[in-house]
């Protein structure tokens, strides 16, 4: 037979059955191509948010209105103690004039009760609240942190045990003590007999009786303590208030009948702390001193009176030693 590829001869039926798959093929390798690249197809990403709105801004704040202060007067008060105490501008003058139909024509001679104004002050209006906005998006977190150490060094197997006891004081040596001892508050110590020294560590000036011109009853009709402007001044013994005001000479003065109906008055003080009908006990405090009045200095002149007025006076050291105050 010829060296030629044979023909086989096929039937019609099968011939057009294999052209039918072969064209299939054809049409259907494409559609999965496409098929798949659609499902691998990366969606695009979605457009940021837009970054927050700036927070509204607060409602404006308003001044505050002005506001009318006021102080009410108490015992040992001073026209500069208050003025300080209250940081009023312009100090105890601004004070005085602001205050002088109620303190009157003496601005050392106040009286516990008494309304004083400060003045008037402004609140500070409330601050704007800040606006915040809102931060924009923090960059993505680092793909990895450091990895932690594999392990940790051991601790040690045991801590060294503290010692059983605490060494014990050498024999014949004292404890160690305080380089201070605390201090506690002394209060006024009256005598057994209920009297006390008008001011705190006495000491005298110009005695009792002392003749000259400068006193109108030709002596000195009371005895002066050494006492500098604002020194508290106490009740010699239980008493009533009988005077409490300027008394022309003596410049603020206040007078207490004592229980065995003696008088002890207090003379040129800078600020009065009791009032007419007042009881006062012994070693309260009645005023500060000063040197308003006829004086030459600040100091206390302090009298004891057989009545309440002028001339009626007897020598205030001897009776206040006859009744057990040291002076």
């Amino acid at each position: 037979m010829p060296a030629q590829a044979r023909r086989i001869a096929l039937p019609r039926a099968a011939r057009i059955g294999i052209a039918t798959a072969v064209t299939g093929a054809a049409f259907a390798l494409p559609l999965v191509t496409t098929v798949t690249a659609q499902a691998h197809e990366v969606p695009a990403a979605k457009p940021a948010a837009p970054a927050a709105q700036a927070a509204a801004p607060a409602a404006e704040s308003t001044p505050a209105a002005p506001v009318e202060e006021s102080y009410k007067v108490v015992g040992g008060d001073t026209l500069s103690k208050i003025a300080a105490a209250k940081h009023v501008d312009g100090g105890w003058q601004a004070l005085y004039e602001h205050n002088r139909s109620v303190v009157g024509a003496n601005p050392n001679l106040i009286f516990p009760g008494q309304k004083l104004a400060l003045g008037t002050k402004v609140a500070p209006a409330t601050k704007p609240a800040v606006k915040h906005t809102a931060p924009a998006a923090k960059s993505a977190a680092p793909a990895a942190k450091h990895a932690a150490p594999a392990t940790k060094p051991a601790a040690p197997a045991t801590k060294p045990a503290a010692p059983a006891t605490t060494p014990a004081v050498p024999v014949g040596k004292p404890a160690v003590q305080p380089l201070t001892a605390p201090v506690v508050a002394t209060p006024v110590v009256a005598a057994t007999s209920g009297y006390t020294s008008p001011v705190a560590n006495p000491k005298l000036g110009t005695a009792y009786g002392v003749a000259g011109s400068m006193w109108s009853s030709g002596h000195h009709t009371g005895a002066d303590f050494v006492a500098s402007t604002g020194t508290p001044l106490r009740a010699v013994a239980n008493g009533t208030v009988v005077k409490a005001g300027n008394g022309g000479a003596y410049g603020n003065e206040v007078e207490i009948k004592l229980a065995d109906g003696k008088y002890a008055q207090y003379a040129h003080l800078s600020s009065i702390g009791v009032k007419i009908g007042q009881t006062v006990t012994v070693g309260q405090q009645i005023g500060l001193s000063g040197a308003t009045g006829n004086v030459t200095g600040p100091h206390l002149h302090f009298e004891i009176r057989t009545g309440s007025e002028y001339g009626s006076d007897i020598d205030p050291i001897a009776y206040l030693r006859a009744h057990g105050v040291s002076i």
